[in-house]
């Protein structure tokens, strides 16, 4: 355990590390900065950046580095060295606050989505003082945003910011309307589950598709999957068990509370949980953790695959977003209590959180969008794609009598009898948990289910916080005027619920029947990342974000036009893929094995003997009809490609990727899985879902 409290956060210059390392006053200083948002004087800063300098020097830091997360989904990083060259031909190493709070990389490169020409080179990136720096491969990094030379967003950290002080505003006037004046602000809080694959290293070496996009192709089902259920909870192998341990460790060093580690359901599949933080903070975590699951599980010989969907036929992976609002002083603002019905302050954040997820629908559901998403939303356990809010019986029975206007009554919370005298008396949680509902109410806090596996948690956060701010502000403008703030409460509770009860679903999201009555109810369905895309751009969208600070309408318009042409260059990068797969290594193979079986019946035939050769003439017939069908489709998706390549308009390109393209990959997919089936496993090119699955 000593050893434990050692390393965590050894390689985080956090509050601890500042407060022993600056001197009171500018500790003062930059806690005020953090927690107040005060401007940070340049003369503090190079103080903060010699301390900071020195602490990275001792950890092995020779560069500095501003840390920061582009659109690209992945994180950036330029690496300044601290010498400084002197005039008798040795160095001093330095660091000043202005290379610690202003950085100057090279903006033309990064997707912009028409914010920037390519030959307008220059953007900024600016020090977030309320995420710790940290070191990391020898490196000093600290966290930044990135905007462009006229301070447009270029990343996924500003707009985040941007509205976490929105929903901290509009939150604390509730909070000082209802007489709840002691905090001094709001701060969200999340704690995303992260779900991964991992699979041997010399196994994946011979998958180009794995290599080139992150997922299978091809494959046919192995002859076991998960329908026993045996994998879930079970026993953790060896080697995966080595890996989660120094996994563990390394992320335990840079601070990230990693707390639980289990099988997920499909083979091969892992799930590790940390302790939520503040949301900006956990997303730099979960970014990092992404990278340092790659980084850990080559040392082991293995791959941490992070796409949606890796392998067809069997869970995908997701990214469970709990999200909640708490104070500066600790208290949770979705904690129900002992008795929700008379926690009026609970019932109303919750009220305006349901609100806020009917109002946004569209947009939380573009949020969690992906080319790899959309393999994964409606099966195999994952959330469908209509958004919709689990309760719990207690809750909805809570909000229904409020609405109806009865006193409300909660359940006696009572205890399960397991009927062993030996085992303790357990108390009964108030809901069950709906594993087909998008976003879940788990406790004290909403569970967003649909976040996809391989992108920042900064998208869902972002617009779930701006909608909640949206939602609180026309709140506080009603509980500022009103003369009685509890009548007031229970009035702006009861009408919410009336107006937005059509998004409360704790039935079945997989059914036919929830698809039907959730087109009765009006709510979108958005089966796909190209269809959801245009929410970015809906006025009623463009302007609540306008509204609260947290995208212009140019950044909004930006960030359309790089989703659907990020959704449009993945699906090509598929394409080709498989096409080259396809004539380089299974069309050869077809040909080689239908040549050997007529080689084999023509040699049979060849001794004068009669045998019965109608099994090599069935195989030999199957072979070269897949071959000829395989040949045929693969000309056919290359035509798709070069129609879908040329088209102009970002929208109509996405949709022909989406229609036409995708839908020739799954056309041709099908023939080539079938021939996997006939061919002989010695001479198929390619690790099957069999060793790919279950040989680690």
């Amino acid at each position: 355990m000593s050893e434990l409290n050692e390393i965590f956060g050894s390689y985080v210059f956090n509050d601890s590390v500042m407060k022993e390392r600056l001197p009171k006053a500018t500790y003062k200083a930059l806690k005020k900065t953090i927690e107040e948002g005060k401007t940070l004087s340049p003369e503090i800063a190079d103080v903060v950046a010699s301390a900071m300098k020195d602490w990275a020097l001792e950890k092995g830091a020779t560069h500095y580095t501003h840390w920061f997360q582009p659109m690209t989904g992945i994180t950036a990083e330029k690496h300044d060295s601290f010498i400084n060259p002197t005039d008798d031909g040795k160095v001093i190493l330095e660091f000043s606050g202005k290379e610690l709070i202003k950085g100057e990389p090279d903006a033309s490169s990064f997707p912009s989505g028409g914010l920037r020409a390519t030959f307008e080179a220059r953007g900024y990136t600016a020090w977030d003082c309320t995420s710790p720096a940290f070191v990391k491969d020898g490196a000093l990094c600290i966290p930044t945003a990135f905007c462009s030379y006229n301070g447009e967003a270029l990343d996924k950290k500003t707009p985040l910011l941007r509205s976490m002080e929105a929903l901290s505003v509009q939150a604390m006037r509730v909070l000082k309307a209802i007489g709840n004046t002691t905090a001094k602000r709001v701060i969200t809080t999340v704690g995303p589950e992260q779900e991964y694959f991992l699979i041997d290293k010399n196994l994946y070496e011979k998958r180009k598709d794995l290599i080139l996009t992150g997922r299978t192709l091809f494959g046919a089902m192995a002859s076991k999957g998960q329908e026993l259920e045996d994998h879930y909870f079970g026993t953790i192998k060896e080697r995966v068990s080595s890996y989660m341990k120094e996994l563990d460790e390394e992320l335990w060093k840079l601070g990230i509370a990693a707390k639980t580690k289990h099988n997920e359901v499909a083979p091969a599949q892992h799930e590790l949980a940390p302790i939520f933080s503040t949301t900006n903070i956990a997303t730099d975590h979960n970014q990092l953790t992404m990278e340092i699951m790659k980084k850990v599980a080559l040392r082991h010989g293995l791959v941490c695959l992070l796409h949606e969907k890796p392998f067809a036929g069997v869970n995908g992976s997701g990214k469970h977003n709990n999200w909640s609002m708490a104070t500066d002083d600790g208290e949770n603002l979705l904690e129900p209590g002992k008795s929700p019905e008379s926690n009026t302050q609970f019932l109303l954040f919750l009220s305006a959180v349901i609100a806020a997820v009917d109002e946004y629908a569209g947009l939380l559901r573009l949020s969690a969008a992906s080319a790899g998403n959309d393999h994964r939303l409606g099966a195999n356990e994952a959330p469908p794609a209509i958004i919709s809010i689990f309760l719990g019986e207690q809750l909805d029975s809570i909000l229904r009598e409020i609405e109806e206007g009865k006193v409300a009554k909660a359940e006696e919370v009572s205890s399960l009898e397991i009927g062993v005298s030996t085992l303790p008396l357990l108390p009964k949680d108030a809901t069950d948990r709906n594993r087909t509902s998008p976003f879940a109410f788990t406790g004290n806090k909403f569970e967003f289910r649909m976040t996809p596996s391989a992108a920042s948690i900064s998208g869902p956060n972002f617009v779930l916080n701006t909608a909640v701010a949206e939602i609180l502000e026309g709140f506080a403008d009603r509980l500022e005027k009103a003369t009685d703030v509890q009548a007031e409460m229970i009035a702006i509770i009861k009408e919410t619920v009336k107006d937005h009860k059509r998004i409360i679903f704790n039935g079945n999201g997989y059914s036919d029947e929830w698809v039907d009555e959730a087109a009765r109810r009006g709510l979108p369905n958005l089966t796909s990342t190209v269809e959801a895309t245009k929410e970015m751009i809906k006025e009623k969208n463009m302007a609540v974000l306008e509204k609260h600070g947290v995208l212009t309408r140019e950044e909004s318009q930006s960030r359309y036009e790089i989703t659907l042409e990020n959704y449009s260059k993945t699906i090509n990068i598929e394409a080709l893929t498989s096409i080259e797969m396809v004539r380089r290594q299974i069309l050869p193979v077809a040909v080689d094995y239908a040549t050997n079986l007529a080689a084999s019946i023509n040699e049979i035939k060849a001794t004068g003997i009669e045998v019965n050769t109608s099994v090599q003439a069935d195989l030999l017939v199957s072979v070269s009809n897949l071959a000829a069908s395989i040949k045929e489709k693969v000309s056919a998706l290359e035509k798709a490609v070069k129609k879908a390549e040329v088209i102009e308009d970002s929208y109509e390109m996405a949709s022909s990727y989406r229609n036409d393209v995708f839908a020739k990959m799954n056309e041709l997919r099908e023939d080539v899985d079938t021939l996997e089936t006939i061919v002989d496993s010695e001479v198929w090119p390619l690790p099957t879902y069999s060793e790919l699955l279950f040989n680690i």
